[in-house]
């Protein structure tokens, strides 16, 4: 701060010499002038006061020296000559009036006109001299060791980008080129960058410049054009990054600060489609001053509610979950973020417990219930079936027992799209834990179901699984190179489970339009890429087979049954005919008596109750065979 305000200081000294100089100059030249009144020194010593005063003060009205000039642009040096016109207009007017009535002061208007404009332009000089000493320093032979980059887009995003590398002395980053498809740029200098065309010689070009890496720079970058420009710019060999808003794809996280960020492009960047924005103001104003329940809350999808709801100022969160570490995890990130603002409570322990559960209701008595909690690994549930079952599915109804004995206001579920014609265990206890919730239609707790599909990133999915593999210098492994499955990003995730519990009223099974479907091998192919290396030469991509359960491709919704539109046109009800509450006891009574009686490694007993519980439950087999006439292969077809 101290540095700074010497800075200033010095720069207003050096104003005044110039301005100083300029009007003695013109001075000189009146004097020497025949056809200039010659004036006596005291008068325009009085006239240079006038001058140097309304100058001065109209440069601090206007603000002119609270600018740091090694990072103006245009806007400030057109404020400097705005105020410079309207002081110079002052110290004229009072020349003049002084010198109507004392006779002295005023050597003519020309002359003083003629003083300010050196003045202006002397000191326009001084500022740009200083702001490309910056420049050039950056540019000496000390800093020659910087990461040569190329910037793609030479708008108004990567002209910002390359003046704060250009002007940052401590810039790691040094821009060769622009490249950009506007024939009016194409061959101009950008911030004294040449613009190259994005034409077919492009990726050539670039391999032959001292160029590393490669910025995209353009604003509202949608998916489908970072697909494009990552598989053009792969070929360079560089390393590409995206200069943009932190989190763009996030919608729900745009109260975060908007300054700009470099970063890697991430997989959430390639999704095939926009990211989406679900919650909407009135979903935002319904949390406040609510005591909310999250179980599961340090797993992905709770842990990021957790961070969701922390910001929609509840009255109180509680955190509840199994796994101390993560529990842990969430709670010091927001406690770090919203300290004594948050009131915020982590308890331990299982939805398995029903006297845990019952304890926890009764003294928090919340008002609305995330029921993340579960066990989600298909291929550990296909062998540990048992497990399963009295995490999700008693879990599930105890914890929705309690929710109704302790008069919580709504209750949601948030459940998968493999419980959509079921070919495991996993899948199948997620649509018991559905059909737990829908039964309860007379109840005075409105409960209701969230379902969509793979998130990315999230603990066990396949882009962590990608990541090690490629650190590890590969192969990638995938169970069958035509599997494909829904995405969406664990932000949006939330977002849909927060909309959802607004909007709930009685037994509702929300499900996303998330459009078309992704093939894995694609991702696979694409983080590659992502990584700088080629896929299939750097890093081999191999099939292992299906494993115990899975299926080829995954259904969103059932399509047997009708659906119907919210008020969110990217959300839809599915109406499914609902058990009775009876019903659904004998089915939870029955669960638990073989789960008590359980003592075997086998999940055949249990797969064998839950395929009678669950009407569309069927093999991998069955579905996997006719996989190629689905809906959902031919859409990845397409």
């Amino acid at each position: 701060m101290h540095t700074l305000r010497n800075r200033t200081h010095v720069l207003i000294l050096l104003d005044m010499l110039a301005f100083e100089g300029v009007y003695w100059a013109s001075v000189a030249m009146a004097r020497h002038s025949s056809s200039s009144p010659v004036r006596s020194f005291p008068d325009y010593i009085v006239a240079s006061l006038l001058l140097l005063f309304s100058l001065f003060a109209a440069r601090f009205i206007f603000s002119v020296y609270h600018n740091v000039w090694r990072y103006a642009n245009s806007r400030a040096y057109l404020m400097m000559v705005h105020s410079d016109c309207i002081g110079g207009g002052v110290g004229i007017a009072a020349c003049y009036v002084c010198n109507r009535f004392a006779d002295g002061v005023y050597f003519g208007i020309w002359q003083n006109t003629a003083v300010i404009g050196g003045f202006m332009l002397a000191t326009l000089v001084m500022r740009f001299c200083y702001q490309q000493r910056y420049r050039y320093v950056n540019m000496s032979i000390e800093n020659m060791h910087k990461i040569g980059i190329a910037i793609v887009g030479a708008g108004t995003t990567g002209a910002m980008l390359a003046q704060e590398l250009l002007y940052t002395s401590k810039s790691r980053y040094k821009p060769v080129c622009f490249i950009d498809i506007n024939k009016e740029k194409i061959g101009s200098r950008v911030c004294g960058v040449p613009v190259l065309p994005e034409d077919g010689e492009i990726v050539e070009k670039l391999k032959k410049m001292p160029v590393q890496e490669i910025i995209i720079a353009l604003p509202e970058l949608d998916n489908a054009s970072a697909q494009r420009l990552i598989d053009l710019y792969h070929g360079t060999g560089c390393t590409i990054k995206i200069y943009d808003f932190p989190f763009k794809n996030n919608s729900a996280e745009h109260d975060r600060s908007s300054k700009r960020e470099l970063r890697e492009v991430k997989i959430e960047d390639l999704l095939f489609r926009d990211s989406l924005k679900i919650v909407s103001s009135e979903a935002d104003d319904y949390y406040k001053n609510k005591v909310i329940l999250v179980t599961g809350g340090g797993g992905s999808i709770g842990s990021e509610l957790c961070r969701q709801i922390a910001k929609r100022h509840p009255k109180q969160l509680i955190i509840f979950d199994i796994y101390e570490n993560n529990a842990y995890e969430i709670e010091q990130e927001l406690r770090r973020k919203y300290g004594a603002n948050l009131n915020l409570n982590v308890e331990i322990g299982s939805v398995r417990d029903t006297k845990r559960v019952d304890a926890l209701f009764a003294h928090y008595r919340p008002n609305i219930v995330f029921h993340a909690a579960a066990h989600k690994h298909v291929p550990l549930m296909e062998h540990s079936g048992c497990e399963a079952v009295k995490n999700n599915v008693l879990g599930t109804y105890k914890t929705a027992n309690a929710a109704e004995k302790y008069g919580v206001e709504k209750f949601i579920l948030i459940s998968t799209d493999k419980a959509v014609n079921p070919t495991n265990i996993m899948g199948a206890t997620k649509r018991l834990c559905e059909m737990v919730i829908q039964c309860r239609t007379e109840s005075k707790t409105s409960f209701a179901a969230v379902r969509f599909g793979n998130v990315l990133g999230s603990n066990g999915s396949v882009i962590p699984l990608f990541r090690r593999q490629i650190e590890a210098g590969g192969p990638i492994t995938v169970t069958d190179k035509r599997i494909i499955r829904y995405f969406m990003t664990i932000p949006e995730a939330s977002q849909l489970v927060l909309q959802a519990g607004a909007m709930a009223k009685r037994g509702e099974l929300f499900v996303l339009d998330m459009g078309k479907p992704v093939k894995i091998l694609e991702l696979a192919e694409n983080m590659i890429r992502l990584s700088g290396l080629t896929p299939y030469e750097d890093i081999d991509i191999i099939e292992v087979g299906l494993r115990p359960g899975e299926k080829l491709y995954e259904e969103l919704l059932i399509k047997t049954e009708e659906l119907s539109k919210t008020d969110n046109n990217l959300i839809f009800v599915e109406h499914d005919a609902p058990l009775t509450r009876e019903e659904m006891e004998k089915k939870i009574a029955r669960l638990t008596a073989i789960c008590k009686n359980y003592d075997g490694v086998s999940s055949d007993e249990i797969k064998d109750v839950i395929r009678e519980m669950v009407p569309t439950y069927h093999t991998p087999e069955e579905i996997n065979r006719n996989a190629a006439g689905a809906q959902e292969m031919k859409a990845v077809m397409k």
